[in-house]
């Protein structure tokens, strides 16, 4: 099945490049373009597609705000996004995952990250620049009895998956490296997000950063 993707982004050559490139992807079609934050929450509305590529730095409505509204709205809410950016600025990441993206992927980060990006955002999945992931590990730290407390809340198993998340790995990944099933994991997933009230994999992986769960 294709993966339907809208890009937004204020500079032209940018959305031109993506398009190029997702489009040469078999299994991805770009079916929309939108040059500002309002335009795009105005064309995801109006094409719903599975994927919508945000830039964050956007003329009217930034493309965080952007993100909120569109999640926050049950007729757009399907369409996971992913932002694109250039500046890997923690407080963008944050607020990019309090909107409700589902991955923040820096636009230096090369073809493959973002097909890659999309692909997943399309399964349910999440993907984050290695760049961010690795600084985020070195920043992100919390009292040691609060992380205690926090690890408690999972099992040894559910925490090696949490560990795996937090460093990137596909859910198929995680099953090769535990040597468990594809399904397994996947309830893993399940039952750590029903535990910590997390909505997805950025949620873990951010719970992980946060309660120094990764060292």
């Amino acid at each position: 099945m294709t993966v339907t993707v809208v890009v937004a982004d204020d500079q032209e050559l940018v959305r031109t490049g993506f398009k190029l490139i997702l489009d040469a992807q078999d299994d991805i079609s770009v079916i929309g373009e939108a040059a500002d934050g309002a335009e795009a929450v105005e064309v995801v509305r109006r094409l719903r597609p599975d994927v919508c590529l945000m830039d964050v730095r956007m003329p009217k409505i930034d493309g965080l705000r952007a993100t909120e509204q569109l999640k926050r709205d049950a007729a757009t809410a399907a369409t996971n996004i992913v932002v694109v950016t250039t500046f890997d600025i923690d407080e963008y990441v944050y607020a990019a995952l309090r909107a409700g993206a589902s991955g923040f992927v820096v636009k230096n980060s090369g073809a493959r990250l973002l097909t890659e990006a999309v692909r997943a955002a399309k399964n349910g999945e999440s993907l984050i620049s290695p760049s961010v992931t690795v600084r985020l590990l070195e920043q992100l730290n919390t009292k040691a009895s609060e992380d205690e407390a926090a690890k408690r809340k999972l099992s040894d198993q559910e925490l090696k998956v949490v560990v795996r998340v937090a460093r990137g790995r596909t859910n198929q990944e995680v099953a090769a490296e535990l040597s468990l099933a594809l399904s397994t994991i996947k309830t893993h997933l399940g039952r750590i997000q029903d535990k910590l009230h997390l909505r997805n994999r950025v949620e873990i992986a951010a719970w992980a950063w946060e309660h120094g769960i990764v060292a």
